[in-house]
Parts: C-alpha cells; sequence; structure tokens
C-alpha cells in the first residue's frame, strides 16, 4: 500500500512499526470475505482493508472524526483477516497500535467515557464484578430481556482441588471475571494437570492480564497489569518455570503480547518477553492420549465445539482442543462458518450490543444444528455470550473431560 508519510512518523518506533505492516498490504481484499462486520454491514469501512485505509490517512494528516472512530471501533479484532491475509498483514497489531491515537484526536463524549471507564474499573476486579452480578441478580426478573440475558446465573461453588507436589509445574492465571463467574474452570485445569502429573501454581498477587484496557486504548493502564502479572511471577521465572497456563484463550493473546507491550521498557521487557514466549493454553500440554487414559466420557455424547477467535486465528490451536474431547469419547457435531466470531470479543458485546447480538444469534444457529447436547467453548467471554441465548448448556471443554467429575459424562 503506497503511503505519504512524515519523516517524524517514519522515524518513531510505534509509526515505523504501522507503516511497516501497511506497506504490507497489498489490498486484495480477501480480508472482507472472512470480516464478520463487512458481512454484516456491507461497508468498505467495516472490513479490514477500508478500516486499513482510514488509519492511513489519519497518519497522513487528514482530517478525521467521528466516522472514522466509530469504523475502526466496530472491529471486533477477530484476527479472521489474518488466517485469510495471503500477505501476512499484522492488522490487529495495527489496529491496537492506531486506537490511542484516535482517541486522542477525536475524543469521546461523556456517555462513552463513562461507558469505558466503568468497564474498566469493574470488569478486571473480581470482587466488584461479583458484587455487581449480586445485585444485578437481585432485580433481574424487572429487567427488560436485552438487559436480562446480561446477567450471568449464579457460579456453583466449588471446593480447591487438591492437588499433589509434581516434578513438572507451571502457573496458572486465574483471571478476573472468571473467578467470579466460573471458578469451576480453573478448578478443572488443576484436576486434568493434577491427573496427568503436573501442578499448576497460584501466585495471588497476579491479576487481570490487561486485556480490557488494552482494547479500549489504554495502553498505560494494559503495562500497569502487565508489570503487577511479572512482579508476581519473577519467583517462577527465577525458576525458569515450564510454561504459564490460562484457560481463557483472550487472556492467552494479551499474554503473548506482552513482549510488544513493555518492548521499551528496560526494567520488564526482558521479562515481558519471556512470558510471552512460555504462554500455552491447556490443549497445548494436555496429551490426548494421555488424557483419555484417566477419563472417558459417556459414549454417544454430542458436543458442539465453539473455538474462540483468539484460539483459532490468534494461537491457532482449536484443533488440539477438539482432539482432546474426541480423546475421551465425545462426538463433534459440524458448525459451519466456524470461524466467524460469536459476538463478544471482550466488551464489545456491552459497547456494540446491536452487532454483537446479531453475530450472537448467527453463532448459536449454528451450533446447534447438529443437536447437540452441549456446546463447548474455551474463552469466558464466548461462554458467558453463548449462554444468553444457546438452548443446550454452555461450558469450558476442560470442564467436560475432567477426571472424576460429578455430572454428565460420568
Amino acid at each position: 500500500m503506497r503511503a505519504k508519510f512524515s519523516q517524524e512518523l517514519l522515524s518513531s518506533p510505534d509509526g515505523a512499526e504501522m507503516t511497516s505492516i501497511m506497506r504490507a498490504c497489498v489490498h486484495c481484499g480477501f480480508c472482507n470475505a472472512t470480516c464478520p462486520t463487512y458481512q454484516l454491514q456491507g461497508d468498505e469501512l467495516d472490513g479490514p482493508r477500508g478500516r486499513i485505509y482510514l488509519i492511513k490517512s489519519m497518519l497522513e494528516d487528514s482530517a478525521i472524526g467521528e466516522s472514522t472512530q466509530t469504523h475502526l471501533d466496530r472491529c471486533l479484532t477477530c484476527r479472521a483477516c489474518e488466517t485469510t491475509c495471503p500477505s501476512g498483514v499484522r492488522y490487529s497489531r495495527l489496529l491496537e497500535l492506531a486506537r490511542p491515537l484516535v482517541e486522542a484526536k477525536v475524543g469521546r463524549g461523556a456517555w462513552q467515557k463513562l461507558q469505558r471507564r466503568l468497564i474498566r474499573w469493574i470488569i478486571p476486579h473480581p470482587q466488584r464484578f461479583a458484587i455487581l452480578m449480586r445485585i444485578a441478580r437481585m432485580f433481574q426478573a424487572f429487567y427488560p430481556r436485552v438487559l436480562r440475558e446480561l446477567v450471568p446465573s449464579a457460579p456453583v461453588a466449588v471446593s480447591e482441588p487438591q492437588t499433589e507436589p509434581h516434578s513438572r509445574q507451571m502457573v496458572l492465571l486465574d483471571g478476573c471475571v472468571q473467578r467470579s463467574a466460573a471458578p469451576s474452570i480453573n478448578a478443572a485445569a488443576r484436576d486434568i494437570f493434577n491427573a496427568l502429573g503436573i501442578q499448576l501454581l497460584s501466585y495471588p498477587q497476579a491479576g487481570c492480564c490487561g486485556a480490557v484496557s488494552y482494547h479500549l486504548g489504554e495502553v498505560a493502564e494494559a503495562q500497569a497489569y502487565a508489570r503487577i502479572n511479572i512482579d508476581a511471577w519473577a519467583p517462577a521465572l527465577e525458576d525458569n518455570i515450564e510454561a504459564v497456563v490460562t484457560t481463557a484463550t483472550g487472556c492467552a493473546m494479551m499474554l503473548k503480547e506482552y513482549g510488544d507491550l513493555l518492548a521499551d521498557d528496560p526494567l520488564y521487557a526482558e521479562r515481558a518477553s519471556r512470558i510471552s514466549e512460555i504462554i500455552v493454553d491447556p490443549c497445548e500440554v494436555i496429551d490426548p492420549d494421555a488424557l483419555g487414559d484417566v477419563y472417558q466420557a459417556k459414549s454417544g455424547q454430542r458436543i458442539a465445539f465453539h473455538a474462540p477467535c483468539t484460539m483459532q486465528h490468534g494461537m491457532g490451536v482449536a484443533d488440539k482442543a477438539e482432539d482432546c474431547l474426541r480423546a475421551v469419547g465425545f462426538e463433534l457435531t459440524a458448525v459451519p462458518d466456524g470461524h466467524l466470531c460469536c459476538g463478544s470479543a471482550g466488551s464489545y458485546s456491552l459497547l456494540q450490543p446491536e452487532l454483537a447480538n446479531q453475530l450472537l444469534d448467527k453463532k448459536v444457529a449454528a451450533l446447534e444444528i447438529g443437536s447437540p447436547e452441549t456446546i463447548a467453548t474455551a474463552n469466558i467471554g464466548c461462554l458467558m455470550h453463548l449462554q444468553r441465548r444457546a438452548g443446550p448448556a454452555v461450558l469450558h471443554w476442560l470442564e467436560l473431560v475432567r477426571p472424576h467429575r460429578v455430572g454428565p459424562g460420568r
């Protein structure tokens, strides 16, 4: 893509990276074929190629306004375009670098600022989120449907699994929303890893991965969360821990970006890069054959697997989770257009509810087409979003393959 950028921009680290990404784009348009918002809107500016042009215009000092901001806001950052792109354009990285610049140039109205501030104040903090959900459930019956379905069911209380010391040890990110909304997911991970001879270590000082702030353009805030986690995991890093595990693929992708996020921080850059290198999803660690030896599901159970965008387009490991489900005896149903986003996308479902709900309805219809008994996924955001309208129960896939689990499959 040809562009006329100032020397000042080209000489800055972020500017040089952005221009390099844009120049890799040959504007072929393949990205639009797999872009969920382009398919819904039919607008070139609501597809990756159009958004790249908008960012290019901004960097060439063209006047930009709320329209540019709106089209960038509508992007799910699902990375489906990156899977499709023949030129390897790092579109999601470009967008994350551009968003703070757009915020600075355009600004926000009072209501939008309040929305974003509340999201950043509540979601990354488990106790605040849990209190809000308890209050919301008290009055849930009086809400209109669109608000009522946003309130998740109260989580089932789980006891902390009794894990044994093992020679293989890994760090587990406990998470923020997941810790309050679905504590059974991390409990399942501990049981599974323990049965396979791996001890998952927790560090209470660690908290939110920073994704909520980062995707809302609050880079400094995201960096602060990253530093807290790096400091919390310092003892494990000093011991050359084998891996850092997270059961939420959205968090995994954020952690993989710590190296870029703190690349200019002399105190944290090396450790941030190390974390980016050792982040894994459970399916990258679990041997399906070994899992099949410790647990077998009731034969004939049909499961529809929703691979989060972060898992299939970001990490490219969706097939590994599916292998684990098949290894213990589940039958996986076909899911049409499985590459398309469900509409959750972090805080997207709260800030872009109309588009998010359209994508949700399409995704639920695709998942239910094979009449599954259960829908499985790998990210807490997708799980809570799908639970709003799905008929079958929606669970994390780890909950379905958990050894000694009480309930369906035992």
